[in-house]
């Protein structure tokens, strides 16, 4: 009796010239973007009445951000707490829990891209670049490092050039001569 195999399903001698295809592989960063477009697609649907993607604006935006706070993790003291201005009060308080600025900036950057590459149009006419949005962010981030009292200090980040690996080489030959008096 000899094996037949129907012409879709090449036997394995003769796969060896067949490739299949390999399912993409979706980077972090992408799939945390598509649902964060998913979700704030979502959420336009609840509004009353409904908002379809092509007629929402940045006040929708807004809206979904202020709609997050319900979900936040990070406790974010109000000016009458006694804990205001402390980065480690001492027992728990009433104060509302609310999305970290870190998060809500990751995640407006997110849309943004999001917006472009579902043919919202250009960078200048995308809602979750509006000017709105970003003085949203600021406000949060000062009042958030207000109420635990942390200034934010943007972090500088700074390139390697060749002398630093240059200055990196020469100190350490420089320390082990000197270790070898």
């Amino acid at each position: 009796m000899s094996s037949h195999k129907p012409p879709d399903q090449p036997s394995c001698s003769s796969n060896s010239g067949h490739h299949k295809p390999q399912p993409q592989v979706i980077s972090r960063y992408e799939s945390q973007k598509s649902r964060d477009w998913n979700t704030f697609l979502q959420y336009l649907k609840t509004l009353n009445p409904p908002v379809t993607t092509s007629r929402f604006e940045h006040t929708h935006v807004l809206s979904f951000l202020n709609y997050l706070d319900q979900f936040g993790k990070t406790k974010v003291h109000n000016q009458a707490c006694v804990f205001f201005g402390q980065p480690d009060p001492p027992s728990p308080c009433t104060c509302p829990l609310k999305q970290a600025w870190g998060s809500l900036d990751a995640l407006i950057g997110r849309l943004r891209a999001a917006y472009e590459e579902h043919g919202g149009g250009s960078s200048d006419s995308n809602p979750f670049g509006n000017g709105s949005i970003r003085s949203h962010l600021r406000e949060v981030r000062e009042s958030q490092a207000k109420a635990r009292g942390i200034p934010y200090r943007k972090k500088r980040k700074r390139k390697k050039t060749r002398n630093d690996v240059v200055v990196k080489k020469d100190i350490s030959k420089s320390s082990s001569h000197n270790h070898n008096r």
